[in-house]
């Protein structure tokens, strides 16, 4: 089920929906069996599906893929960081194991591995979904209370609002340096930000905070999580 709701992730196209043909190819596997599972998925509620158009997530499933992309890159980071494995051997091992991780050892290998922005493919790494404001606050939550979904209230990277977008801070990734090198820059939390321009290619993200221009580098605003607000 899982492998199915992220092959219909990777393959999305601007309508938002994968083909059953490429969902076939990807995970080599025939059509019939795709139908078969994305029919169950539906039943499940986890896509919306309609015949010879395709399959689109629905939130809830979303919110399951959201869960495996960031264990398995979290894995990719652990395996290639710690334990040194052969590069072209992380992805494999990181796609067999992410599927037996809870999520309470996902934030916890995150903890250990001090909240990684990137995996070694440099694929973006999401926050966990705990309703902390910083990592500090993460270590100190009480497991038994309930956790966020993903994309409650609108809680995005700030790299993802648009141009012109505003919104406020509401988590902040990172250690007490990070926390404090972003604080130094006016950057706390529930303070209000205007992206003004992304740079390609990984480029400075140019924010607005309280009237004055930010050049922030794209390493630093992969720690910082916003939640949009209108103008």
């Amino acid at each position: 089920m899982e492998e199915y709701l992220e092959a219909i992730f990777d393959l999305v196209g601007a309508d938002g929906t994968a083909k059953t043909t490429e969902i076939a190819n990807s995970l080599h596997v025939s059509p019939a069996s795709v139908s078969e599972a994305i029919q169950s998925l539906a039943g499940k509620k986890l896509v919306d599906y309609e015949p010879y158009a395709g399959a689109k997530l629905t939130q809830e499933g979303m919110e399951i893929v959201t869960r495996l992309k960031r264990r398995h890159r979290l894995l990719e980071v652990f395996l290639s960081d710690a334990l040194k494995i052969d590069p072209t051997k992380v992805h494999a091992e990181a796609c067999r194991m992410e599927h037996y991780m809870s999520d309470e050892t996902a934030d916890a290998l995150c903890r250990w591995l001090e909240a990684p922005a990137r995996s070694p493919h440099d694929k973006f790494i999401s926050p966990c979904q705990k309703p902390v404001g910083s990592c500090e606050q993460c270590e100190q939550f009480d497991i038994t209370r309930p956790t966020r979904a993903s994309g409650e209230k609108g809680i995005i990277p700030v790299t993802d609002l648009a141009p012109d977008g505003e919104a406020e801070i509401a988590f902040i990734r990172g250690d007490q340096k990070v926390v404090q090198r972003l604080c130094d820059l006016g950057l706390t939390l529930k303070t209000r930000v205007k992206l003004v321009r992304k740079a390609p290619r990984r480029g400075p993200v140019e924010l607005l905070v309280r009237r004055t221009t930010l050049a922030i580098a794209s390493d630093i605003a992969d720690n910082i999580f916003v939640t949009r607000v209108e103008a």
